[in-house]
């Protein structure tokens, strides 16, 4: 039976909240539904990066001290108020909606301590849309053993399914952190690949009040620091097969010393890129194909960078192939509720280590 769902995402990017909709099985695609964009103000945005800072000394998932109290309060606003924005400005009623996938606001994953901390209050949302609400998708498989991310692959695979080209196809997922999904007929593998977004948008931030390198553009006149970035992939993690994950913060040490704006933007744009590329060499076989979604998808310094690193294979950006590069992560997650729903399995032992294929979800009801 097809289900109409909404997913709901928040990215480590900390840069909103997108909206979409999407008739599913939970196996297959039937249709896409509209998407739209709730942005974080930046009194609201700064609340996060504090909370981000708070959640460094969390010892339980459920605690939520100080900060972190309002800051989960605010995202469940910022989602209820995306939800209502997004029915009203299509004319969806409340009952025309099976089930909304809440990801909520990623402030810790530590999988190696089984904490994987996103806030969000479901239940409120759920009372303030009408309608029933999946959430805390990570949990039980990080409680299993598996690093509770990337949990998008099983929705790579179906729309990989519609493109009917030889694989291996490489979906790359480029936010605040990096993450492929490696498709090659019944061979699902995933992984964490290192930073995307967030260091060069938090470089932005200190160096001109930028929240992001618009286009690439700043780093397109600079010069990269190639023994910077060949420091950089010296630590361990690059080296790790998948599947790994990480934390937005793992590499918030990597700091840019007396370097220009340009240049720092040019280096930190390389190090995603490179990451990107050290992944190869761990794949079974050496991917024929890459579709890159995200917000690094509109870097177009970032996308030149990979095209030289990945060649010959292709490098397209989601949007060429009919996908949305913007919501295809809001989309993930109304597939996921919906496979949730019926029990089938989000994670596999290849894509988040975890032990056996595992579902998850929690349903709140208004």
């Amino acid at each position: 039976m097809m289900l109409t769902a909404i997913g709901l995402m928040s990215g480590t990017s900390l840069d909103g909240v997108d909206v979409a909709m999407i008739e599913t099985d939970g196996k297959r695609v039937q249709a896409f539904g509209p998407s739209s964009y709730r942005p974080y103000t930046d009194v609201e945005r700064r609340l996060l990066l504090q909370a981000l800072t708070e959640a460094t000394h969390l010892q339980a998932r459920e605690a939520r001290p100080g900060i972190l109290h309002e800051a989960e309060r605010v995202v469940t606003m910022a989602h209820a108020e995306a939800v209502a924005s997004f029915k009203a400005q299509n004319r969806i009623a409340s009952e025309d909606i099976d089930i909304v996938g809440f990801h909520g606001q990623t402030v810790l994953h530590r999988p190696a301590e089984k904490m994987t901390v996103q806030i969000g209050d479901a239940a409120a949302l759920a009372r303030a849309i009408h309608i029933p609400v999946m959430h805390d998708f990570r949990a039980a498989d990080v409680a299993a053993g598996g690093q509770g991310a990337p949990l998008v692959p099983v929705y790579h695979r179906a729309l990989a399914q519609s493109l009917e080209r030889e694989g291996p196809v490489v979906v790359l997922n480029i936010g605040g952190v990096s993450n492929i999904t490696y498709i090659d007929g019944d061979t699902l593998i995933a992984c964490d690949t290192g930073p995307g977004n967030a260091l060069i948008d938090d470089f932005m931030q200190r160096s001109l009040g930028q929240r992001f390198d618009c286009d690439g553009r700043m780093a397109a006149q600079g010069v990269v620091d190639e023994s910077w970035v060949a420091q950089a992939l010296s630590l361990p993690f690059f080296a790790l097969p998948p599947p790994k994950s990480l934390d937005r913060n793992d590499f918030g040490k990597l700091l840019l010393r007396d370097s220009s704006p340009a240049n720092g933007a040019a280096t930190l744009t390389a190090l995603t890129t490179a990451a990107i590329a050290r992944i190869v060499p761990l794949l079974p076989k050496r991917p024929k194909s890459w579709v890159v979604a995200g917000g690094g998808a509109r870097n177009l310094t970032m996308m030149r960078m990979l095209r030289q690193k990945l060649r010959p294979a292709p490098v397209e950006a989601a949007d060429a192939l009919g996908w949305s590069t913007d919501a295809i992560e809001a989309q993930a997650f109304g597939f996921l509720a919906a496979r949730g729903l019926k029990g089938l399995p989000l994670s596999y032992p290849a894509t988040t280590g975890v032990p056996i294929p595992m579902t998850g979800g929690i349903v709140a009801r208004p």
